[in-house]
Protein backbone atom coordinates (compact mmCIF):
# COMPACT_ATOMS: atom_id res chain seq x y z
CA UNK A 1 0.00 0.00 0.00
CA UNK A 2 2.65 2.68 1.09
CA UNK A 3 4.88 1.35 -1.61
CA UNK A 4 2.80 3.33 -3.74
CA UNK A 5 1.17 5.83 -1.75
CA UNK A 6 4.62 7.42 -0.34
CA UNK A 7 6.29 7.97 -3.69
CA UNK A 8 2.63 9.48 -5.28
CA UNK A 9 2.39 11.67 -2.30
CA UNK A 10 5.79 12.90 -2.53
CA UNK A 11 5.43 14.18 -5.31
CA UNK A 12 2.66 15.71 -5.22
CA UNK A 13 3.53 18.15 -1.94
CA UNK A 14 6.53 18.63 -4.02
CA UNK A 15 5.25 19.92 -7.26
CA UNK A 16 2.78 21.80 -4.73
CA UNK A 17 5.59 23.93 -3.02
CA UNK A 18 6.98 24.37 -6.58
CA UNK A 19 10.74 22.70 -5.76
CA UNK A 20 12.45 20.09 -9.05
CA UNK A 21 12.88 16.83 -7.73
CA UNK A 22 16.98 17.61 -8.08
CA UNK A 23 16.81 20.94 -5.64
CA UNK A 24 14.89 18.93 -3.12
CA UNK A 25 17.72 15.89 -3.14
CA UNK A 26 20.33 18.71 -3.21
CA UNK A 27 18.63 20.40 -0.26
CA UNK A 28 18.31 17.45 1.91
CA UNK A 29 21.80 16.71 1.22
CA UNK A 30 20.90 13.43 -0.22
CA UNK A 31 22.34 12.90 -4.36
CA UNK A 32 20.87 15.02 -7.30
CA UNK A 33 18.22 12.11 -7.82
CA UNK A 34 17.45 10.73 -4.53
CA UNK A 35 13.68 12.33 -4.56
CA UNK A 36 13.40 11.51 -8.22
CA UNK A 37 14.34 7.34 -7.43
CA UNK A 38 11.93 7.78 -4.68
CA UNK A 39 9.11 9.13 -6.59
CA UNK A 40 9.91 6.49 -9.29
CA UNK A 41 9.24 3.59 -6.47
CA UNK A 42 13.28 2.43 -6.65
CA UNK A 43 13.29 3.17 -3.61
CA UNK A 44 11.94 4.46 0.04
CA UNK A 45 13.14 6.92 2.61
CA UNK A 46 14.57 5.85 6.11
CA UNK A 47 12.68 7.38 8.30
CA UNK A 48 15.58 9.87 9.37
CA UNK A 49 14.86 10.78 5.94
CA UNK A 50 11.11 10.53 5.99
CA UNK A 51 11.09 13.07 8.83
CA UNK A 52 13.40 15.32 6.89
CA UNK A 53 11.03 15.50 3.95
CA UNK A 54 7.96 16.50 6.07
CA UNK A 55 10.41 19.29 7.40
CA UNK A 56 11.55 20.58 4.05
CA UNK A 57 7.91 20.13 2.87
CA UNK A 58 6.32 22.30 5.92
CA UNK A 59 4.02 19.06 7.15
CA UNK A 60 3.73 16.65 9.92
CA UNK A 61 4.20 13.00 9.31
CA UNK A 62 0.40 13.20 9.98
CA UNK A 63 -0.40 15.36 7.44
CA UNK A 64 1.66 13.76 4.93
CA UNK A 65 -0.23 10.56 5.31
CA UNK A 66 -3.65 12.30 5.38
CA UNK A 67 -5.14 11.50 2.43
CA UNK A 68 -8.08 13.57 2.87
CA UNK A 69 -6.05 16.84 2.97
CA UNK A 70 -4.75 17.14 -0.47
CA UNK A 71 -3.00 20.30 0.08
CA UNK A 72 -1.41 20.00 4.31
CA UNK A 73 0.50 23.70 3.74
CA UNK A 74 -2.29 25.54 2.38
CA UNK A 75 -4.63 24.20 4.87
CA UNK A 76 -2.30 25.30 7.88
CA UNK A 77 -2.40 28.72 6.65
CA UNK A 78 -6.00 28.74 6.05
CA UNK A 79 -6.65 27.87 9.83
CA UNK A 80 -3.63 30.06 11.16
CA UNK A 81 -5.32 33.19 9.34
CA UNK A 82 -8.78 31.73 10.48
CA UNK A 83 -7.89 31.94 13.67
CA UNK A 84 -7.85 35.95 13.55
CA UNK A 85 -10.94 36.38 12.70
CA UNK A 86 -13.68 37.36 14.98
CA UNK A 87 -16.79 35.06 15.51
CA UNK A 88 -18.61 37.04 12.81
CA UNK A 89 -15.94 36.91 10.08
CA UNK A 90 -15.84 33.31 10.57
CA UNK A 91 -19.74 32.64 10.87
CA UNK A 92 -19.61 34.42 7.17
CA UNK A 93 -16.69 32.61 5.87
CA UNK A 94 -17.65 28.85 7.24
CA UNK A 95 -21.54 29.69 5.35
CA UNK A 96 -19.72 30.39 2.09
CA UNK A 97 -17.63 27.65 2.23
CA UNK A 98 -20.44 25.24 3.29
CA UNK A 99 -22.12 26.74 0.08
CA UNK A 100 -18.85 26.49 -2.18
CA UNK A 101 -18.80 22.65 -0.95
CA UNK A 102 -22.98 22.11 -1.57
CA UNK A 103 -22.25 23.43 -5.76
CA UNK A 104 -19.28 20.63 -6.01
Amino acid sequence: MYEDFVPERLAKLRMQKGVSARDMSLSLGQANNYINNVENKKTLPSMQSFFYICEYLGVTPQEFFDEGNPNPAALKEFITEAKKLDSKTMSYILGIMKELNNKK
